[in-house]
Formats: structure tokens, sequence, C-alpha cells
């Protein structure tokens, strides 16, 4: 039964991969992927064909513990549901501000204010504020803004998916030295494995290595030759409303606040995402965007239709993945070193740790891995393999590791997988066209930190 788990993962991933060719949404082998592995889980668990594990280690096993064992059961798996709806509401919240900014044309503030033609230039503008925005309001909000921005400025498709591409990198490189740019990095400072200023001081050279680059490597392809247009010369200022540049500000203010908000209440993130988005809402509501508002085109602007612009199968894509991965982290595969049972995800961690005694070859292994596999249930896994004290050179460099390995796989980070629902990006084409400057940029930054911290600073 345990093979079949895995069986079953392993087709579902497959069948993400292979969405273009099969013509099928990536939401539905996701879907079907999470309930099949809960599923077997349960029938499993219930037969006493093996044990489950929570989050606090505790192991649950139905032919010792009965109806209490089934609770525990229960309560696993309401936690990881828990879990994976912090992140869905977040990025609901963040979406809906998102396309009410795009609603009242905020975002031509931004492309307004982009004054070239030359694709390399633009490329280089676009990278730097993926960079610098994702330390600021994540790598997965960044994304979004930057996305559809865009949106607004190429209108040739092929072209705009190596922007959006490339935004990803950036995105991702950018949330790596920021306890609130990434989840991995805000998982590992709440767990008190990081400070603030130990990761930004550590972390920040190596990130923005692993930004450059991609970016000056892609910046001598042919794709990035020449002019684009941007459509600079037409009338900016006509197409703006009256709300746009409040919108604009306002929006991405109250984004920039959800850290500020978490560090004053200790509440989720997406505590202080609901109270942003609930704030321009209730702006957007009565504003008046034009000249000669009236109260008939109120639903042009409105929230209401915000929301129904979203992208509601990424929403449901990140539920059917993460549910999948957290089923796998809950199943008792093995045991650790110490004896104790542990779960699929932390006893190949494990093993990975016998097999390769360099505890950086290891960290670099799991950056590879968190483009395939979930980074979130790693770095959990990392966090329970080792006991290394506040901001060591583990923790800093699993931090580099997680945040900006996902960026080999369009999959492989929140940051690409809102890019991918948003422009339909192939995951063929991102592997063939983009991952190796992803990986070009994530080995030299490795090599970059590793000099650093175990050569020149040891």
């Amino acid at each position: 039964m345990t093979s079949i788990i895995i069986l079953i993962f392993v087709i579902g991933y497959l069948s993400i991969t292979l969405e273009h060719p099969l013509k099928l949404d990536k939401t539905v082998p996701a879907l079907i992927m999470a309930a099949l592995i809960w599923a077997v889980l349960a029938i499993g668990f219930h037969a006493g064909w093996f044990s489950v594990i929570d989050t606090h280690e505790n192991v649950f096993s139905f032919l010792t513990g009965g109806e209490e064992a089934s609770h525990g059961f229960d309560n696993t798996l309401l936690h990881h549901l828990g879990k994976t709806s912090e992140i869905l509401v977040f990025l609901i919240g963040a979406m809906t501000i998102v396309e009410i900014i795009d609603l009242h044309r905020g975002f031509e503030i931004l492309k307004g204010a982009v004054k070239t033609k030359s694709k390399k230039k633009l490329l280089w503008i676009i990278g730097i504020l993926a960079f610098v925005l994702s330390a600021i309001i994540d790598n997965l909000t960044a994304t979004i803004v930057l996305v559809t921005l865009l949106r607004k400025l190429i209108h040739n498709k092929e072209e705009r998916l190596w922007f959006a591409a490339m935004v990803v990198i950036a995105a991702n490189a950018g949330g790596a030295w920021s306890p609130i740019g990434d989840v991995t990095t805000t998982m590992l400072w709440i767990a008190n494995k990081v400070t603030a200023m130990g990761l930004v001081k550590t972390v920040v050279i190596p990130s923005i290595v692993c930004f450059v680059v991609p970016f000056f490597i892609a910046g001598n392809l042919k794709v990035f030759k020449g002019e684009i247009e941007v459509d600079t010369e037409e009338d900016v200022v006509a197409e703006r409303l009256l709300s746009s540049k409040t919108m604009l500000f306002l929006g991405l203010g109250m984004i920039v606040s959800v850290p500020v908000f978490k560090t004053l209440t200790h509440l989720p993130p997406y505590m202080g995402m609901m109270l942003a988005l609930g704030v321009v809402w209730l702006v957007s509501e009565y504003i008046h965007p034009e000249e000669d508002f009236s109260s008939e085109r109120r639903h042009l602007y409105s929230a209401h239709k915000a929301l129904s612009r979203i992208e509601i199968s990424s929403i449901l894509f990140f539920l059917g993945i993460l549910m999948a991965v957290a089923g796998l982290e809950s199943l008792v595969y093995g045991v650790a070193n110490n004896g104790d049972p542990v779960g699929t995800l932390r006893y190949v961690a494990e093993l990975l740790q016998e097999a390769i005694p360099n505890q950086d070859v290891v960290v670099i292994l799991l950056g590879v891995l968190s483009a395939v596999i979930d980074n979130v249930p790693l770095v959990a896994a990392s966090i329970g393999m080792y006991d290394s004290p506040t901001d060591s050179v583990l923790w800093h460099f699993i931090a580099y590791s997680a945040g900006t390995g996902g960026s080999m796989l369009i999959i492989g980070s929140a940051a690409g997988v809102a890019a991918m629902g948003m422009e339909k990006i192939d995951f063929i084409w991102y592997f063939k066209k983009v991952a190796w400057l992803a990986f070009a940029g994530f080995i030299v930054g490795a090599a970059v930190f590793i000099l650093f911290e175990r050569v020149l600073f040891a």
C-alpha cells in the first residue's frame, strides 16, 4: 500500500508536467492525486497496514491506538488543510488586491514609468523590480504584480513568456534573503533558526549573484535583442482614471503592511492579508474613478468583479499539490538514525545525509529537489534533521538553496506556479528554455556562499 501511495504521486506529478501534451489542465491531476493519496492513506491506516505522523512527531497507529489514533489521523489531515489554506487565503487576498488595482488602471502608472523600447533594458528593469519587490512583499505577490505589468507592456505572447520566466528567477532570488520574502525563510525565521539581520547579511550577496548571472546570460540571447513595442508614445495619462494612483499606492502599501502586521501581532501572514484586502475593498467602494462616475458603472470597478477575474484553477492546483505532498509527509515510511519513526520526506532527507556526509552537498541537493517537490516540507524536514544554533551557516544555506532552487522548474516555487497559471507557461517549454539559466544562477550563487562562509570568513 505504501508503494501505491508513492506511485499515485509519481503518476500525478508526471501528468502535471505533461499538461500540454495531454491537453489536460494541471489542476485535474493535482486534485485527483491529493484525494487518492489521502483515501489510500485513510484505508490503509484503519486497516492497520501503516501509521501516520503529525508535524509534532506524534505517531498514530490504529491497531494500538484505536479511536484515539483515529482522532489523531483526523487532526493531522485538518492541520495540513489549515496550513495549506493559510497559503490559499494569502494568495486569494493578494490576487484580489492586484485585480482591484488593475480595474482602476493603477498599473498604467508603472507602465508610463517604463520609457525604454530596448528588450535588454526592459529585462533588467523588470528583473530589478522583481528582486527588490519580492524581498518586501514576498516573491509570490511580486510575481503576480509584475506579470500583470508585463501584460500591459508586451503584447507578443512568446516574448512575454520569456520575460515572465525571468521574473520568476529574479523573484525567487529576491525572496531568499528576506525573512518575509519566501515561505521557507519565514518558516526558518519563526522557528528561531535565523534572525532577520543574520539572514539578510549572509544571504543577500549570493542571492544577488543568483539573480545577476542568469540575467547577464539572458541579455545576450537573441530573444532579448532589439526593441519591443512598449507603446510609450501613446497618451498614458488619458488611459488613467482619477483613482489610478490612489489605488496603486494604497494596494501596494497594504501588501507591504502585511509583514509589519505580523511583526506587531505575531499572527500568521494571511490575517494581515485579510486586513489589507478589507481596507483596499473599503476604499474601492467609495472612491470615484471617473469625473462623471455613476452608480450604474460602480460594478466595473468593484471588488466583486476583481474576484471574478481571479484564476481559481490556480488556487485549486495549489490545494491539490500541497495536500498531496502533505500526504507523503504524513505517511510513516521508516525510522530515523535515533530509531524514531519518520515520514516519507523526512526519511528521504535522512538517507541523503547518510549517503553524502558533506552537509553543503546535501543542502545543494535539497535546493535541486525543491524544484521537483515543494520546498516547504523539505525545509520542515531539514528543521527536524539538524540541531545547529541560530544563524549557523547551515540554516542560511538552506534558506538560500530552498528559496532559489525552485526556479529550475516552473512548478518548483509559488512564484513559478503563479506565473504558470497567469500566462499558461508550458512546463516543457520552461524546462528546455529557462531551466539552465536558473541552474546557472543557483549553482554560482551557491559557490559564492560557500566561498564566503567556508573559506574567506570561516
